[in-house]
């Protein structure tokens, strides 16, 4: 449904048969309203929230996104915030795909800083010690692993978030950018399984791979390489938790 074709639909349903009525009511131009229901003419943002508090409907229910017509109230966006929802509703799902995976790291270093904040604050910190297999995790054509495989002992902050991690390994490649890039230090908590959507480490064969894990492929998020499909040698060595830098661990 269009927005015009679902205007003249709450137009009508909330009493106002005629054009002419509404645009009175609104104070608007009869023609005005004519071209906006019968989508001659694009809305703007002013109209659109206009409308939208009018009725007490979402603006994407206006817009024919959704057909819930709820409205959060509590929630107001900036017209620059408006252009970021337009520019993300553009996008096809591998592009809305890298986007969400890109604000949860964001979310949880954002966490990570107001937590080292209040840490500062309370001159505390409390870590713990994890080994760390130094970039065998490829982002690329495969790690071989268990053969001279580097170890160190690095620190963590023992926090919530991290309470199931038990081992980080180092990034080799550029497949998973721009999630994870060369040389980050991935903390990973072990696991035989992880759910379709979440980033795990893989061997296959006796190579280690960081990768998206998808129904019938392992996915990498730079579309210069290729996806691995799964087959019955593919094993899954644990979930990625947090991605941490040098600087971090120590």
């Amino acid at each position: 449904m269009t927005f015009g074709e679902r205007l003249t639909q709450l137009r009508k349903e909330n009493g106002y048969i005629t054009r002419k009525s509404f645009a009175e009511k609104i104070n608007i131009p009869e023609t005005t309203l004519r071209n906006y229901e019968n989508d001659d003419r694009e809305a703007g943002h002013a109209f659109l929230k206009q409308m939208s508090d009018f009725f007490n409907v979402s603006s994407d229910y206006l817009l024919g996104l959704t057909d819930e017509k709820e409205k959060f109230s509590s929630y107001q966006l900036k017209s620059s915030e408006y252009d970021q929802i337009e520019k993300y509703r553009s996008l096809d799902n591998y592009g809305k795909e890298t986007i969400s995976l890109i604000l949860d790291r964001e979310i949880h270093r954002m966490k990570q800083i107001h937590q080292h904040v209040n840490n500062s604050n309370s001159n505390t910190q409390v870590t713990r010690i994890i080994q760390y297999y130094q970039k065998l995790a490829s982002a690329g054509t495969g790690e071989i692993i268990f053969q001279d495989m580097p170890v160190d002992r690095i620190e963590i902050p023992d926090i919530f978030e991290y309470k199931r991690v038990s081992y980080a390994i180092g990034v080799n490649g550029q497949s998973m950018e721009p999630l994870y890039n060369d040389g980050d230090i991935l903390l990973v908590e072990p696991t035989c399984q992880i759910e379709i959507g979440e980033i795990g480490i893989f061997r296959i064969e006796d190579k280690a791979y960081v990768k998206k894990l998808s129904e019938n492929e392992l996915i990498s998020l730079n579309r210069g390489y290729n996806n691995i499909p799964l087959t019955n040698d593919t094993k899954c060595m644990g979930r990625v938790v947090a991605k941490i830098n040098e600087n971090s661990a120590t």
